[in-house]
């Protein structure tokens, strides 16, 4: 698909996000949790710096569950059947989500941590 054009790129990017909402209950949790954040930072109104810091911590966990559900997606179709290096895969692919998820969360206590001893 090299040589696209960007509209027909952007088309291509904004189908994989609709296929991952709609197939992933994990990715919709986090988009809950993403909502939850910006209410929180629009309440607040807390230093640029924060908005930049919460901001990539949550395009941190939802790109890694986006190369997840792209990682699994590829091995299901590839390899439908069970296998112990499969697994191994699909196992380290959500520990990755899991990692950013709780990198998010130590952005997100000290950010608290912050707003509270004000």
């Amino acid at each position: 698909m090299k040589g696209q054009g960007f509209i027909r790129r952007l088309r291509f990017a904004l189908l994989g996000l609709r296929r991952t909402i709609g197939a992933e209950r994990s990715f919709r949790t986090h988009l809950v949790a993403a909502a939850v954040v910006l209410a929180v930072l629009l309440a607040a109104r807390p230093a640029p710096l924060w908005w930049a810091i919460l901001g990539l911590a949550v395009g941190l966990v939802l790109m890694a569950e986006l190369f997840n559900t792209a990682l699994e997606t590829l091995i299901d179709h590839l390899h439908p059947e069970q296998h112990p290096e499969i697994g191994a895969a699909k196992d380290i692919a959500a520990a990755a989500v899991l990692v950013a998820s709780g990198a998010a969360v130590v952005a997100g206590l000290a950010f608290a941590a912050d707003w509270l001893s004000r």
